[in-house]
C-alpha cells in the first residue's frame, strides 16, 4: 500500500481565536470556500485558481487554496513541513471552517488521483460528527484526451461528499459555454483538456468561464444557505 507522506506543518498563528462573539453581520462577511485540489502538471492547480475568481466574484465570499501532499510507495518517505510552492496542504480544521468545498483532481484511469483519494479517506472523523453535512459542493477534473475519464471522474469524486451530506452542485445549460465548448466542460463540474504532450495546453476561454461559473454558483449557494 502506498504511504501518504508525512504532512506537518504550523501556519495556524493567523487563526488567533476571537475573543467575542462575531455579529450576524461579521459572519455573512466570512463565507469563504474551500478549493482543495491535487495537481501534478500545473493545470488542475490553474483550474483552481480560476475557480477562486469565480468565488471571490460573489460579494462577501472569499476562496481557501489548499492542496494534499503526494503519495509514496516508500514508508519512510518524508515531505517537506510546507511545500515549496504554490497551495498549503489542507489540514481537516480546513473542511470543518470553510462554508462550502470545490474537490479537484487530475483524472487517473476514470478516477480521482491516489493522493486526493487518501485524504479523503482519512476524514471519517469529520463524517461522524457531520461537520460537512449541508455544505454546497462541487468537483473539477482534468484530463489529458477529450474522453479520458473526465465525466465518470467527476461522478466518483461526488461520492464522498454525498457521503458527508454535502449538497452536490453542477453546471446548467444556462451556462452559455457548456453549449458551445470544444474542449472540457460537463454538467457535473469543471474540467478541461490539458493535452498528451510534455507541455500542458492551456484552459481555453471557455473552459476558464466554466472554471468561474462553478465558483460563482457554489459561493452564491453558500451565501444564500448562510442567510
Amino acid at each position: 500500500m502506498p504511504t501518504r507522506l508525512t504532512n506537518r506543518r504550523d501556519e495556524r498563528k493567523h487563526r488567533a481565536g476571537v475573543k467575542c462573539p462575531a455579529s450576524p453581520a461579521t459572519l455573512r462577511a466570512m463565507t469563504e470556500i474551500l478549493i482543495l485540489y491535487y495537481s501534478r502538471h500545473g493545470t488542475t492547480a490553474a483550474m483552481a485558481r480560476q475557480i477562486a475568481r469565480g468565488v471571490g466574484a460573489v460579494d462577501g465570499c472569499s476562496a481557501r487554496l489548499r492542496t494534499v501532499p503526494p503519495v509514496s510507495a516508500e514508508t519512510e518517505a518524508v515531505a517537506p513541513a510546507v511545500p515549496s510552492e504554490g497551495a498549503p496542504y489542507c489540514e481537516h480544521a480546513d473542511l470543518r471552517e470553510c462554508s462550502g468545498l470545490i474537490l479537484g483532481s487530475p483524472t487517473r484511469f476514470g478516477n480521482m488521483a491516489a493522493p486526493m483519494k487518501y485524504f479523503l479517506d482519512s476524514t471519517s472523523g469529520l463524517w461522524l460528527s457531520g461537520a460537512l453535512s449541508g455544505k454546497p459542493a462541487a468537483v473539477f477534473t482534468s484530463t489529458g484526451t477529450q474522453h479520458g475519464g473526465q465525466e465518470s471522474t467527476l461522478l466518483t469524486m461526488m461520492l464522498p461528499l454525498l457521503h458527508h451530506g454535502m449538497l452536490m452542485v453542477g453546471l446548467p445549460y444556462t451556462e452559455p459555454a457548456l453549449s458551445t465548448t470544444t474542449g472540457g466542460g460537463t454538467p457535473y463540474g469543471a474540467s478541461v483538456v490539458s493535452g498528451s504532450g510534455p507541455t500542458p495546453r492551456k484552459p481555453d476561454s471557455q473552459e476558464l468561464a466554466l472554471c468561474e461559473a462553478l465558483g460563482r454558483r457554489v459561493a452564491t449557494l453558500a451565501r444564500k444557505l448562510a442567510a
